[in-house]
């Protein structure tokens, strides 16, 4: 027994010397693995800074000379070894640093979109409720209806899906990705391009530029607000797509700014959306960054829903006029029919120039009340120069019946009963006024051959190209009320003669908080007369004047026909003789 506890006791010791040898040795190879592992301390910067780059013939860094790397690990190539990891790796944590801090900023801003455009939909939300008389807050309600209108859901969360749901499938059935059919070339939506200064577009409108400055508040903005957008997404890029443009732009240092925009291409299908097309100078010479942005049109809103009742709005047709005596007779024709015995709400005010022919105009009116009882009437004379401007001015002033809608007219105007109601329509006291494009015809004699062949004035009235044109440089014919024309400040009677006086009242109009009701009409023609211009008139409303000649006379085609009109006929006859070859 003795001899066993001994032995135990000897084992005891023995593992327990032992056990404390090993600890020993343990702890001796982690101190070590320490000296030989970590780098040198110092109160200096960071190694990233401090250090300089490794290389061969750097002393201190794997090189010949004594230095730093000499001391660790016992051997200078080691150590540089050691330092230049150190130094790539801090420089691949700065970057993927700066990345994640990039990342932060854009995802803030990311929230704050969400955030604006969130409230914008709570917006277009309670507008849609107010519009629609929809169901309280909590009622089951449809979603996006099959007619293309956004319905009442059952939460925000549902209808801000509902909402994005339309406006991708706006994306998808517009021609972005992918081509459409199309029947013929006449089907085919162009394209305008764009760069920073100019646009340059097919359809001319009012400038009749082919290239022209984005004068139009609308469409200025529009680009503007493209291309800032187009910039945004270049320099932050915001999806994992875009991350290896983020690490290259971090290597390169590439900011993108305007003067890297080239040139850009959009078009509008008007039931979809607008799309852009944006090019960027690249990297180098051949390399190029292209953007494609889309603004889709959302659903349909109904905005009001009135009942407008015309029976008690009268129109008092104002009239300037000065000889002309075979154009006032044609003028009274067309009144007869369409003012008397069609609309009957109408009254006459003809302002006269002069005395010479003024009896015959009394007399034709005169007449035309005996007819067909007319009584509504009015002859002003002024015994001055003709000038339009202050003949409606008189005409509009003269009136004392109250706040009448006044139609100031031409005695070269033919219009239908079906322009009265549209000039009722698109004119309010104190909130609109109505200034249409008329339909102007080009000289019934070139139109159809001779002047045998020109049929009567309402079987001429046709819009086409060939027959007109749409007068969009022309606002002389107007319907406003008297109020609005009174507050406003009416004509600049100043101007004498033709033209000027128009475009002034025009640019009044534009300026105040009027809305300004510019459209085609169907119902409203200016009919073909010879123009003369005087040579008394100065030099912008001469040019005026024959720039209005020019555009009545003829289409662009008809007068190339007129011109080359000699060359024409001298080919038809060399194709007659050469069929009637004479006999030898």
């Amino acid at each position: 027994m003795l001899h066993t506890a001994m032995l135990r006791r000897g084992l005891l010791a023995w593992v327990s010397r032992v056990g404390g040898v090993l600890v020993l040795l343990c702890c001796s190879l982690s101190l070590l693995y320490v000296m030989t592992c970590s780098p040198p301390h110092s109160d200096g910067p960071p190694l990233s800074h401090a250090l300089p780059r490794p290389g061969p013939n750097h002393p201190g860094l794997g090189g010949t000379g004594p230095g730093i790397g000499a001391g660790v690990g016992g051997t200078g190539e080691s150590g540089g070894q050691t330092q230049s990891y150190q130094v790539l790796l801090q420089e691949r944590e700065e970057q993927h640093r700066l990345h994640i801090s990039s990342l932060k900023k854009q995802i803030a801003q990311l929230k704050e979109a969400l955030q604006e455009r969130s409230q914008q939909l709570k917006g277009v939300q309670e507008t849609l409720k107010r519009a629609a008389g929809g169901p309280a807050e909590g009622q089951e309600a449809g979603a996006v209806s099959q007619g293309g209108g956004l319905g009442e859901a059952q939460g925000p969360k549902s209808q801000q899906a509902d909402l994005q749901e339309f406006l991708r499938s706006q994306l998808s059935k517009a021609e972005v990705t992918a081509g459409t059919r199309l029947p013929s070339e006449y089907a085919v939506v162009p394209f305008e391009s764009f760069t920073l200064q100019r646009v340059y577009q097919l359809e001319m409108g009012l400038t009749r530029h082919p290239e022209e400055k984005p004068v139009r508040k609308d469409k200025r903005e529009a680009l503007g607000e493209v291309l800032e957008m187009a910039l945004h997404s270049l320099n932050t890029p915001s999806s994992q797509q875009d991350s290896r443009a983020a690490a290259e732009k971090t290597q390169t240092g590439k900011v993108y700014t305007a003067s890297d925009f080239i040139e850009g291409i959009t078009r509008t299908e008007k039931d979809k959306g607008t799309l852009y097309e944006l090019s960027f100078r690249g990297e180098s010479s051949n390399e190029f960054r292209r953007l494609v942005l889309f603004r889709p049109f959302g659903p349909l809103m109904k905005v009001k829903n009135d009942r407008v009742d015309t029976a008690n709005v009268p129109i008092n047709i104002i009239v300037p006029l000065s000889r002309r005596i075979d154009k006032f007779k044609h003028f009274m024709h067309n009144f007869r029919e369409v003012c008397v015995r069609q609309d009957g709400r109408v009254h006459l005010t003809v302002v006269y120039f002069g005395k010479e022919q003024m009896s015959e105009v009394r007399s034709t009116l005169e007449n035309t009340s005996r007819e067909v009882h007319f009584k509504n009437y009015t002859l002003l004379q002024l015994d001055e120069e003709f000038s339009r401007g202050r003949g409606l001015d008189v005409g509009a002033r003269a009136w004392k019946g109250g706040n009448v809608l006044l139609f100031f007219c031409d005695v070269d105007i033919y219009f239908t009963a079906d322009f009265l109601n549209t000039c009722r329509l698109n004119t309010q006291p104190g909130k609109k006024v109505f200034y249409p494009v008329l339909f102007s015809q080009y000289n019934p004699t070139l139109i159809y051959g001779s002047p045998e062949h020109v049929p009567p004035v309402e079987q001429q009235l046709v819009i086409k190209k060939d027959t007109g044109f749409w007068r969009d440089f022309g606002f002389g014919m107007t319907c406003q009320y008297r109020s609005d024309f009174i507050n406003i400040g009416g004509f600049d009677i100043d101007i004498k003669g033709w033209g000027g006086e128009d475009v002034h009242l025009y640019r009044k109009y534009l300026h105040s908080n009027l809305l300004v009701v510019r459209a085609p009409s169907r119902g409203l023609f200016h009919l073909w007369h010879e123009k003369h211009c005087a040579d008394e008139l100065p030099p912008d409303q001469y040019r005026m004047c024959m720039q209005s000649k020019a555009m009545n006379e003829a289409s662009h085609g008809q007068l190339g026909m007129l011109f080359f009109r000699h060359e024409i006929e001298a080919h038809l006859h060399k194709q007659k003789r050469q069929q009637n070859p004479k006999k030898t």
